[in-house]
């Protein structure tokens, strides 16, 4: 495997573009990488999007967002589509998608996987590409009863803490997911294990994501 580092961008901000259908995908499916960013020597500007977040749900995509960003720049969108419709109101989210291209330039984007089980994470991910087209997509994946994992090409190796935190800040954002019986810390901390696993992480845990596309640039 060879290791990719992004750049360091110096005094400038890393703008990170988080895009996810449903409260709680974002978090679930990059928040360890997310909060190790944070982290990091970069300055990091987050713009943090949830499409279905209505009602209580709402609140809890705005609450998460604030933790998984706390102490960076940061903003949050979050529009109230209905879940499990979005292929029907597929007009609409392209409209946004339309506007987020001309309110900036990201030099990372974080969407659904292409082949996830869900319709509402394609038509996400499907819209990431038709709009962003020159640019860093890693597409992360949700463990759900459907039993779509797939075999992902990209990891992000994670520290022990950021996975427990990672998992501390599901529960304490999301109480409306926590009788469910798929929201899980153990379900969460295995499938990040499994990824270490088969990255050869040197803590054991990783998040991993699929890249379409990677450019490499020798150095001159």
């Amino acid at each position: 495997m060879i290791p990719l580092t992004l750049p360091n961008k110096g005094e400038n901000s890393l703008h990170v573009l988080c895009l996810g259908a449903h409260s709680d995908d974002i978090e679930i499916g990059c928040g360890g990488s997310l909060l190790q960013l944070g982290q990091s020597e970069n300055k990091v500007q987050f713009h943090w999007v949830v499409f279905s977040a209505i009602g209580q749900r709402a609140e809890e995509a705005r609450r998460a967002a604030e933790l998984f960003t706390t102490g960076c720049e940061k903003e949050i969108t979050l529009y109230d589509f209905r879940d499990g419709f979005f292929p029907y109101h597929g007009g609409q989210v392209k409209e946004l998608f339309e506007q987020l291209k001309e309110s900036g330039n990201p030099d990372l984007i974080f969407t659904h996987w292409q082949g996830d089980a869900h319709q509402d994470h394609r038509l996400i991910c499907e819209l990431t590409w038709n709009t962003f087209r020159n640019h860093l997509i890693l597409e992360y994946e949700i463990p759900k009863y459907d039993g779509d994992l797939g075999r992902p090409n990209v990891f992000v190796p994670l520290q022990l803490p950021s996975c427990e935190k990672k998992v501390d800040y599901l529960f304490k954002a999301f109480s409306s997911q926590s009788t469910k019986r798929w929201f899980d810390r153990e379900t969460f901390l295995g499938l990040m294990r499994m990824r270490g696993m088969e990255s050869n992480s040197s803590s054991g845990y990783a998040e991993a994501f699929f890249a379409r596309k990677i450019v490499l640039q020798a150095a001159v």
